[in-house]
C-alpha cells in the first residue's frame, strides 16, 4: 500500500490524534494532487460509519477532492453526503455544511440539490446553542454558493 493508502487507512485509527494527523496530511495532498481521489470509494464508505469522527473525516476529504472528481463520483453519493447536513452529531453536521460550498464550487450542477438540502434542514433538532451555530453555518454556506468565487 502506498503512503496515501496508509494515510487513508489511518483515518480509522483508534488514536484520535493519529487519525487527525492523517486527515491533515490527506487534506494537504488533496490541495496539490488527485492522489487521495483514488481512494474515493473508501471515503464514501466512511460516510455511513457508526463513529462520527470517521464520518466527519470522510465529509471533509470528499469536499477537498471535489476539484478532482472527473468521474462524477460525488454526483453518485450526494444524497448520502447531504444526509449529514442533519447528522445526529451537531459537530459532524457543521463540518458537512461548512464543506458544501467547496463541492458546489467544483460541481456546480449539484448546487441546486445542495441549496435545497440546506434550506430544508431543521437545526432545531439540536440543542439551542448548537442550533444557533448551525443556522449561521447554513446562512454562510448558502451565501457562499450563491456568490461563487
Amino acid at each position: 500500500m502506498d503512503s496515501v493508502g496508509l494515510l487513508v487507512a489511518g483515518l480509522r485509527d483508534k488514536d484520535a490524534k493519529q487519525a487527525y494527523l492523517c486527515l491533515k496530511q490527506l487534506q494537504a495532498e488533496s490541495e496539490k494532487t488527485n492522489a487521495v481521489y483514488g481512494f474515493f470509494d473508501d471515503l464514501s464508505e466512511m460516510l455511513d460509519d457508526a463513529n462520527s469522527y470517521i464520518r466527519t473525516r470522510a465529509i471533509v476529504l470528499i469536499a477537498a477532492n471535489a476539484r478532482w472528481d472527473t468521474d462524477n463520483k460525488i454526483d453518485r453519493v450526494i444524497g448520502q453526503y447531504l444526509r449529514h447536513v442533519e447528522d445526529e452529531k451537531p459537530i459532524t453536521a457543521r463540518q458537512c455544511i461548512q464543506a458544501l460550498p467547496e463541492i458546489a464550487r467544483h460541481k456546480p450542477a449539484l448546487s441546486d440539490a445542495i441549496c435545497r438540502a440546506l434550506r430544508d434542514a431543521n437545526p432545531m433538532v439540536y440543542a439551542e446553542s448548537m442550533a444557533a451555530l448551525i443556522i449561521k453555518d447554513i446562512e454562510a454556506a448558502l451565501a457562499a454558493i450563491s456568490m461563487p468565487a
